[in-house]
């Protein structure tokens, strides 16, 4: 029992020291963000590792091998009546990892759902003005008007 609370603590301490880290784990992927791989508990043991904690891929609760780019959160359970979480970023290069930290979506489909947006703030936009409210090299001159353009070269 003794041994028991004295684990116990320990991992209380780790726990402390390992909530809410985030680490970076590399992998190849595709367009889409599909890993061409996974990332297994082995591979987070070894991150852990890398970190500098201590962690058995036993103590890592990971239902299903992680098979996309992104941040995952994961649980681990360093002992019986101790767990804590961590964030997974999983990306193609330290880079994009940093990006990702950033809130940047690095994939395909989250590129062109962007594009759509801005396509779509940008339609919402021309739809505020008036016809012939532009700038006047979307519309026709009148006859006799000149440009800013013209005006200044006029007056040179």
């Amino acid at each position: 029992e003794a041994r028991d609370l004295e684990r116990k603590s320990e991992a209380e301490k780790v726990a402390g020291k390992l909530t809410g880290k985030t680490f970076v784990v590399v992998r190849q992927a595709g367009e889409t963000g599909q890993l061409y791989g996974s990332v297994s508990t082995r591979d987070l043991a070894e991150a852990l590792g890398e970190g500098g904690f201590n962690v058995a891929r036993t103590q890592i609760a990971l239902n299903q091998p992680i098979k996309t780019i992104g941040l995952h959160e994961v649980a681990i359970a360093l002992h019986p009546d101790v767990d804590t979480r961590i964030t997974v970023n999983v990306a193609r290069s330290e880079d994009e990892a940093a990006r990702q930290a950033r809130g940047e979506d690095l994939t395909q489909a989250g590129r062109e759902a962007a594009e759509e947006q801005r396509a779509q703030a940008a339609a919402n936009a021309a739809a505020l003005f008036d016809e012939g409210a532009g700038p006047r090299e979307e519309r026709e001159q009148p006859e006799g008007e000149q440009t800013v353009e013209e005006a200044v070269e006029a007056s040179e």
